[in-house]
């Protein structure tokens, strides 16, 4: 019997998901992980918690449950956050959205996400003063004249020769992962980083993909290349429930 009882939820899928006993997720301590089935779907939820903040320990509760369940098939996540009102309203949700929930269980099947942020690297700046003469020639002038006006010029010189070997660098490490991703899409804009994207990756293909995206690069295209996952695949799931179709190559 459903309950009135607001519940959170972690992620969708199939009724016949194994889900093991005794998986738990956020709170303090961790409140206990349950299916909730409608049809051929069931989602995964616990109790909500009287106060939800997106504290570091039940951010990673969240995204550890759904890898978790992710080793024995298919998760359509939900980001962080997601509380409803009472069960039937995400039996309710289970039910008119099926067709389109089951269509995107099937697109991330034995696939997972990987992020790849790339930002400019301080370390570069020595190779690029070797192959800018333009670059030298502002250093030394701010060094045999200093003051602001040389300063300035240096500096924005500098950051401007930093970022485009970070984008240099993004172009080529993208280049050498699209091969094992299938698709991929930008994230959202962050303070310093000159490429953030999400790629959909085989579970077969994460190792390729991790040995791609560290390879060495060439002295003009040095960048920090940070790369985190295997993730939940939260940037391949629109709210309509279908997956995107991205090509990887594209990106």
């Amino acid at each position: 019997m459903l309950t009135d009882h607001p519940v959170y939820v972690y992620g969708v899928i199939r009724a016949d998901h194994p889900f093991p006993a005794g998986c738990t997720g956020i709170g303090a301590p961790p409140a206990p992980a349950r299916t909730l089935r409608a049809g051929a779907l069931a989602a995964v939820v616990s109790a909500a918690p009287d106060e939800l903040l997106a504290r570091r320990r039940d951010l990673l509760a969240h995204q550890n449950l759904l890898l978790a369940l992710a080793e024995d098939g298919p998760v359509l996540p939900m980001r962080f956050g997601v509380v409803a009102p009472e069960e039937s309203a995400v039996a309710d949700q289970l039910t008119r959205s099926e067709a389109r929930y089951l269509d995107t269980l099937a697109r991330l099947a034995g696939r997972l996400e990987m992020n790849l942020k790339v930002f400019p690297a301080e370390e570069a700046l020595p190779e690029l003063l070797r192959a800018d003469p333009a670059l030298r020639g502002l250093r030394e002038a701010a060094r045999r004249r200093p003051g602001y006006e040389a300063s300035l010029r240096l500096g924005e010189a500098v950051a401007g020769a930093l970022t485009a070997a970070a984008t240099r660098a993004a172009g080529l490490v993208t280049r050498r992962v699209a091969p094992f991703a299938e698709a991929a899409v930008p994230g959202p804009e962050v303070p310093g980083c000159v490429r953030n994207t999400s790629f959909l990756v085989p579970r077969g293909a994460l190792d390729a993909f991790r040995a791609a995206a560290s390879a060495g690069m060439e002295p003009a295209a040095r960048a920090d290349v940070r790369l985190t996952g295997p993730l939940p695949c939260f940037s391949f799931v629109p709210a309509d429930g279908r997956a995107a179709t991205t090509a990887a190559g594209r990106a």
